[in-house]
């Protein structure tokens, strides 16, 4: 049975999480002095690894033979804790159960000494789901919690807890991912996979996942799933919805010299192609941004990450813009991003935009 990238390749000890050193040498010193703590904090934006770090925290804490601070998994406990239905690690998604009577239901149990191991571990993903009386409920526990228990809570809204809870808790803020590291991992699960993948294949998958590990990896399973034996760019932009370079300069370039007819016509001519309005409104906001970085910046394609051919064609593009121009071209399609979703005519909105970009250049000329 096929298992999913992001399944497989599930980091399993705290070596193999990437992207989060600060957090990795944290934990690893804490596993090793033996100073844990009560009430650990892990937020972040979504698959940056915050469950798979608090399910390798919650069996390192407690396996008998931890090797370099991760989970040896072969000791007694190791191998009970990888059960199922084990009783000591407990993963609770409060997106489901965010109400009282549930976190009562805890706050009964957390009395019982754990079955196997030294600790027994509470997994809240999502705690921001809960109520306000269940977090009142969470809260007394966490004052005065047993010796025994550990509590992990993870969310992507760190904002919508309560202070209360945020202060009794040790906070851990996961990173998004760069580029670059993504595209390493990409690199060697894609060479133990067997599978051919294009140098700027590479980039798009990982510009696509926006720092996400998981989102990376589930979007490398549709392109496995799609490829004829090797995964080319122009497989990756048909596949994502996205279109290249070249077509985004042209209408960058086209507002720049007030030509909308051109700009119009090259959106056209992308809407006929099936793309999805959503993404080339994103992708127009990024285009500006890219401009504005290959104008400002030194070194600007280690920031960019692109080929050279496709830099040069940013760094040229970008010498008949002023800075200033740039900036308000990409707060006018950057507004739009969240609108465009709801829009009754996508395209509409593009085209009122790319209108907008012209009257401002018109207004300060």
């Amino acid at each position: 049975m096929y298992q999913a990238l992001y399944r497989k390749y599930r980091p399993k000890t705290f070596d193999q999480i990437v992207g989060q050193d600060h957090i990795v040498e944290t934990l690893k010193n804490q596993i090793k002095a033996g100073q844990i703590n009560h009430a650990y904090l892990f937020t972040g934006t979504r698959g940056t690894g915050k469950t798979t770090t608090a399910k390798i925290f919650a069996r390192a804490i407690n396996c008998l033979n931890p090797q370099n601070g991760s989970p040896c998994y072969e000791c007694e406990i190791c191998k009970a804790l990888s059960d199922n239905n084990n009783v000591d690690v407990v993963e609770i998604d409060a997106a489901s159960n965010n109400r009282v009577d549930e976190i009562r239901d805890i706050r009964e149990k957390v009395k019982f000494l754990p079955v196997n191991g030294k600790y027994k571990v509470y997994i809240i993903d999502e705690v921001h789901m809960l109520t306000e009386s269940a977090f009142n409920a969470l809260l007394k526990t966490l004052e005065e919690p047993p010796s025994h228990i550990v509590f992990i809570l993870a969310t992507t809204e760190v904002h919508k807890l309560p202070a209360t809870i945020l202060s009794r808790c040790m906070r851990f803020d996961f990173h998004l991912i760069s580029d670059e590291v993504l595209i390493k991992q990409l690199k060697q699960i894609f060479k133990n996979e067997n599978v051919e993948c294009e140098e700027d294949a590479y980039k798009l998958i990982a510009s696509a996942a926006e720092g996400s590990d998981r989102d990376m990896l589930s979007i490398a399973d549709c392109m496995v799933a799609y490829s004829h034996g090797k995964i080319t760019a122009e497989l990756v932009m048909n596949i994502l919805g996205s279109t290249n370079h070249e077509t985004y300069l042209t209408i960058c370039k086209s507002i720049h010299n007030k030509d909308i007819g051109t700009a119009l016509t090259v959106l056209d001519t992308i809407q006929k192609s099936g793309k999805n309005m959503s993404v080339v409104a994103k992708d127009l906001t990024l285009c500006f941004r890219n401009l504005l970085v290959a104008k400002t910046c030194e070194n600007a394609n280690n920031m960019l990450n692109f080929t050279t051919e496709v830099y040069e064609k940013y760094k040229s593009l970008s010498n008949e813009f002023d800075a200033k121009e740039l900036m308000e071209n990409m707060k006018i399609f950057s507004a739009i991003e969240a609108e465009i979703k709801y829009a009754i005519s996508p395209r509409t909105l593009i085209e009122t935009a790319i209108v907008s970009c012209l009257t401002d250049s018109q207004k300060k000329n």
